[in-house]
């Protein structure tokens, strides 16, 4: 197996895992280990979920997949109408896809076809953030930092303007004009980036920004949708609604591959004519599968009926008070769910070997951590009990310092 973002010559042997519950992974060799990834951010209820299993296994016996071409069903159409009422309002339509860089994907491909179906060709530029991470795909890495995980690939990809600030972005949309296909951002926290927290005033001035220049608003919320930031979506932080949204990650909970563009009906419309050549020509094998659908629907059922948002403020508080001894060594930065130090180091990013040096220290005491170069973070399953974390925060602490 050649596994991801991994050096086979010199990577330790993957942790043989056999089986997990809650926050808790076991591996062939009878050690328990706590998630502290959320297994790359996916998982938000705790593995092995009774209802999430007995959601995935009801839908197993009913449908397990049909083309959604030309096809639809039950749990795509219930999904897509249980999000539209969490959504931010306006956000009206839902197009599937299978995974945060296809979101992303989708989502650029939507905003330029968008201007050409009204007869603006030319708006084709993005705008983009330092520090930004989209993804893999070609264009979601183009929209990304210019970085280690895209540099191997840059003669593939298409150029975006990138900006620090909410200055220097009006700056951009002033000389770019009528060119400008939309702004693209990961509302509130960038996480890949290095767990980098903006404002909600940033966020809102975003949104301030596209409508002065009439460009469109994209907001990836990968990673931040579904309460990672104390809020169901981190756009709610600043009340707004970006014109279009991409979800994934925590969508279903960890349990399955789904991503979700949604956008509002101003954009759905410009794609409708008898012009067939207006369609958005887009698709995949699994768009809309029915188990990945009905896991999220279970997953949402878990938020509306339980108190999974308050989990997530109390885990918030509890991380502000464990990463503050912390602050000797490095920038602390908390919110929601996630909670991160970037260590002072003389070669910051994510080659500074203090990464790989630290995950394997924070394993031998049992805990998962996948830190990016020298910033450590903490992002656990919103289940984890008080004691848990506090345990979890003293590995921490004690391997850092």
């Amino acid at each position: 197996m050649w596994h991801p973002y991994t050096q086979m010559l010199t990577a330790p042997a993957p942790i043989a895992v056999t089986r997990a519950e809650g926050v808790w992974l076991y591996t062939e060799d009878d050690r328990r280990i706590l998630d502290g990834i959320s297994s790359w951010w996916v998982n938000i209820h705790g593995h092995s979920h009774p209802k999430l299993n007995a959601a995935l296994a009801a839908q197993a016996r009913e449908l397990e997949h049909v083309v959604f071409a030309g096809c639809t069903h039950r749990p795509a159409v219930e999904l897509a109408e249980r999000l539209i009422e969490i959504l931010p309002k306006g956000l009206s339509r839902v197009f599937y896809s299978d995974n945060g860089s296809t979101a992303v994907e989708v989502a650029l491909k939507l905003a330029v076809q968008y201007w050409r179906n009204l007869g603006q060709p030319s708006r084709r530029t993005f705008i983009t953030l330092h520090n930004a991470y989209h993804g893999d795909t070609v264009g979601a890495m183009s929209a990304s930092e210019d970085s280690i995980f895209t540099r191997p690939f840059s003669t593939m990809m298409f150029p975006v303007e990138r900006v620090h600030g909410l200055e220097e972005m009006e700056g951009r949309l002033r000389d770019a004009g009528d060119t400008v296909a939309a702004v693209l951002i990961e509302p509130i926290l960038q996480g890949a980036g290095g767990m980098i927290v903006w404002t909600a005033e940033f966020v809102a001035g975003v949104r301030r920004l596209c409508d002065q220049y009439k460009t469109l608003m994209i907001a990836d919320e990968v990673l931040t949708g579904f309460g990672r930031t104390c809020k169901m979506f981190a756009c709610e932080h600043a009340g707004i609604t970006p014109d279009i949204m991409c979800l994934s990650k925590a969508l279903t909970a960890g349990y399955l591959p789904l991503g979700v563009t949604a956008t509002t009906g101003n954009v759905y419309d410009a794609f409708l004519s008898d012009d067939r050549a207006k369609t958005f020509f887009h698709g995949h094998s699994y768009t809309a599968n029915p188990l990945a659908c009905a896991v999220a629907i279970a997953s949402l059922d878990l938020f509306r009926d339980e108190a999974v948002l308050t989990n997530v403020l109390r885990l918030e508080q509890q991380l502000r008070d464990g990463f503050a001894p912390l602050k000797a060594l490095g920038d602390v930065r908390v919110i929601g769910g996630v909670g991160a130090v970037e260590l002072i180091s003389d070669k910051p990013g994510y080659l500074d070997q203090t990464g790989p040096r630290l995950a394997a220290a924070f394993l031998d005491r049992g805990l998962l951590l996948r830190p990016l170069g020298n910033v450590v973070y903490f992002m656990p399953p919103y289940c984890i009990t008080e004691s848990e974390t506090a345990w979890a925060l003293e590995q921490i602490v004690s391997v850092l310092r």
